[in-house]
Parts: structure tokens; sequence; C-alpha cells
């Protein structure tokens, strides 16, 4: 069977979907995916996954994709970060069997993609990115999308989709912001670029940024008037975003955990990482409630949370906005910044001025173990193993990680005691094993001749004339 390609396959395979759930790194899993689909979702991505992890360690493969198959998770297009065109290749070609499309993720903004060299810190190698689309359209038996951001110029963000429509792209997902729009300066997507890509290309066209409502993504296709809408953040704090209703959030989070049971296993940070998105407005009130759900270790604990009986306002499932970014103190005069911090109900953490340089993550672990050091001159400086670039063990016999210790070790029969690695002592204690069970039976074999041989023995006495 020949495959779809562009607008045949959007109408086909993915049923002309138009609520599309994007992909979320450790937040778009099984469950979640199950429950958007629930609420009006009609396409799901997986999380991104790293396309060299995947091609290297099965149990990633088995945790991320492998597990999480299920007749009700479909369409579902499985998502890749990559800067290597064989790589992403062969990672596609082991993911293509259990999703309807592979998907090039070429708009992350955060800082591990930039320390990476993936996702949006791509789109500028164009050369490389038609050659990593053009490889994977030529060899997969799905289609290849692209999810991308805009840049600043919007004759440039065109060319740009006509590169990767041309290169093979059958679906391109168009986030309208630019690689330093995050963060605290996230702004306002602009649909203006969105409506300029659909319009230059001809392949459907997905549109990210701004989604909070359903009235929002009805807005968008008739502004932009592109073939589906993918809301990331919205559908977090509103998983019945695509329903055009905001339940109370008790209801939203009962289900997920009852989905969550359904479809084990589950990661607990990522089930925690969901109600402290739904409960959002409600813990900024309740900081007791924030405390008792970062404390517990258990799903049953987190489902047993009691926050049934607050003000009903804070119960409805909406949309988070981030603050815009603080402006700065001009010419010494901190009266805005004094204003700021008498409004801030946020708890303070103890010994603020020796804290003041440590971002609020490294304060909370400070307030947990006070003799912790984040000086970096002072962290331990690891020696990287010679095959992979990872922190090799400090008294490995083969100056290796663990991981490449264990393969050199059970390829060689060797030992290796700093990583517990006992293959040449186990096979030698088999082979003595063996060897004592041999003589064990040349023993019996020895005995049963010399009973043998006395019967034969006696039995020729007994013969003998008297």
């Amino acid at each position: 069977m020949a495959k779809l390609q562009g607008f045949e396959f959007w109408r086909k395979t993915l049923k002309e979907a138009r609520f599309v759930v994007a992909p979320m790194v450790d937040q778009s899993e099984l469950a979640w995916r199950l429950l958007s689909r629930r609420h009006g979702a009609q396409l799901c991505y997986t999380p991104m996954l790293h396309a060299q992890v995947f091609v290297r360690d099965a149990n990633y493969r088995r945790e991320n994709l492998y597990n999480e198959v299920c007749e009700e998770d479909r369409p579902l297009i499985t998502q890749f970060c990559a800067n290597d065109p064989e790589v992403f290749l062969q990672a596609s070609l082991l993911a293509q069997d259990y999703c309807d499309a592979i998907d090039l993720n070429l708009g992350c903004p955060q800082m591990i993609a930039k320390r990476g060299h993936y996702g949006v810190f791509l789109q500028d190698e164009w050369e490389l990115l038609e050659k990593m689309v053009r490889l994977a359209h030529e060899k997969l038996s799905v289609p290849i999308t692209c999810k991308i951001r805009v840049f600043k110029e919007l004759e440039r963000t065109v060319r740009y989709a006509q590169m990767l429509e041309k290169a093979g792209c059958q679906l391109l997902t168009v986030h309208g912001r630019t690689k330093e729009q995050k963060g605290p300066s996230t702004g306002i997507a602009d649909w203006e670029h969105i409506t300029a890509v659909r319009k230059a290309v001809n392949i459907p066209v997905f549109a990210n940024g701004n989604i909070h409502h359903l009235s929002d993504v009805e807005r968008c296709i008739q502004e932009t008037g592109v073939q589906g809408v993918m809301s990331a953040e919205g559908n977090l704090h509103n998983p019945a975003l695509f329903e055009g209703c905001s339940p109370p959030i008790w209801e939203m989070a009962e289900e997920y955990l009852d989905v969550v049971k359904q479809h084990p296993p589950c990661t607990l940070s990522y089930v925690r990482a969901h109600l402290f998105k739904l409960w959002h407005h409600t813990l900024q009130i309740h900081q007791d409630l924030r405390e008792e759900l970062a404390k517990v270790k258990t799903l049953e604990g987190l489902a047993g949370v009691n926050i049934g009986r607050l003000p009903f306002p804070h119960w409805i499932c909406q949309p988070y906005v981030r603050p815009a970014p603080k402006e700065p103190v001009v010419n010494g005069d901190s009266q805005i910044s004094e204003v700021k911090k008498a409004v801030c109900q946020k708890r303070a953490l103890e010994d603020d001025a020796v804290n003041d340089t440590l971002s609020k993550n490294k304060q909370k672990k400070r307030s947990r173990n006070p003799h912790k050091n984040f000086c970096p001159e002072h962290k331990p400086k690891y020696v990287k193993c010679e095959q992979c670039g990872n922190p090799k063990g400090n008294k490995c016999v083969f100056n290796l990680c663990r991981g490449c210790c264990k393969k050199k070790a059970f390829k060689e029969v060797a030992d290796c005691p700093s990583h517990g690695l006992r293959f040449k002592t186990r096979a030698e204690k088999l082979k003595a094993e063996e060897k004592k069970e041999e003589e064990e039976e040349e023993e019996k074999d020895s005995a049963t001749e010399t009973d043998a041989s006395a019967a034969l023995q006696k039995q020729s006495e007994a013969r003998l004339p008297l």
C-alpha cells in the first residue's frame, strides 16, 4: 500500500483532526493523552523523545513507546529531537510500527536543546534539516511531519516552511513565537506568520500559540485558515479545553488518576506535575495543600490529598498566563520593586541574604540540607568514559561507565569489582560446579562397576563345585 501524503494523509489517517494535543516532555504520556481524547482531543503526540537514546537503549524504547501501545490512543504521532540524519532515521524505523507518523522537533527553545544542539537551534541549518527530512521521507513507511517556530522576518519563515515541504514534510505545525520568546518573555504568538505559511505551502498546517479556550481555537482557524490547532499549556491546565467547558478541577484530577490506575506504569513525577498544573490557581492561595502534594510518595497518597472544600473560583479549570517580565530599576529608584515585594504573597525562605544568588529550586534544596554546596568550583570533576562520554567509574578496571563496562566485561568474561560485575567469578564457579558434578558421576559409575564385579564374582564362586 502506497504511503499517504499531504492532505490525503490528514483526511484518511488523521481523520481530519482539528483539535490536537502538543508533544510535551514528561507530560503528554499515555494516561494524559487518553484523558484528553475523552474530552475532545482528536490527535495526540508522544512526549519529545531523544533519537540517539531511543536507538541505543531498549529500556527507553519500552518505557516511552512500546509499553504505551493502546487501541484507544490513535491516531498518534511520535516526536523525536535529533541533529543527525542517520540517527533520526534509525530511531524513526524503530518507532514507525507503533504510530501513524514521525515528527521532527524543530521548535524546542529550552537551554537543554541548545546544549544538545536540537530543536529550534537547528532552524538556521537548512541544508542539514533538508537532508534529515528527505532521508526520512524516502525510507519510512509512515509520513514525516515537522514542528517549527517562526523567524522575526515573515518572508524567511515562509521560505523555511517551503524548504521543509520540498524536502518531504507532509504536515507542518507552526508555533507563532520566535526562538527568543520563552519563559517570562513568552509574549503573544504571531498568527500572521502562521497565515502566511498556510497560504504558501500545499500541505496541512497546524497552528500553535495563544490557545486557552475553545473560542481561541475557532478564532484561530477562522483567521489563519489552518487545518488544525495544537494546544500545550492550555491543555495542561484544562484537559477539557476542546469540549468548550471548564469543569471543577477535582473532577479532572480524579478522572486522570483513574486513567493512570487503568494504564500502569506511570511515573509518579509525571502525575504530580499534572496535578500541580491542574491545581495551579488554588495552590497559590492554599499553601498547605502545596506542601502536602509535594511530600506524597505514592499514587494512593496523591489521590488522597483532600482539596474538596475550597472556594469555588479556584476550582475551575482555567488557563495560566505568565506575568510580564519585571521592570528594571532606573537610577537606583527601587520604589516599584518595593511595592511588588509588599504585594507578593509567596512564602519566604530562610537566610534570604545568603540565598540571593541561588535559584528557587536550589534554595529549597538548601533549606532541606543546609550543608549542601552549590559552588561550581567545589563540584566533583568527573572523568569521561572512553566510549560514550558519560562519567566513568572511579575504580573501574576498564576506565568506563557502568553501561560500557558491563558490555565489555560480559564480552571478555571479566570482573569489575567497582561496578559489582562478576562475570569471570561466576564463570569459574559454574565451571567448578560442573567439574565437581562430573567427578561425582565418575565416582558413582566406578562404585557401580565395583558392585557389579563383586556380584559377578559371588555368582561365579557359587557355581563352583564343592
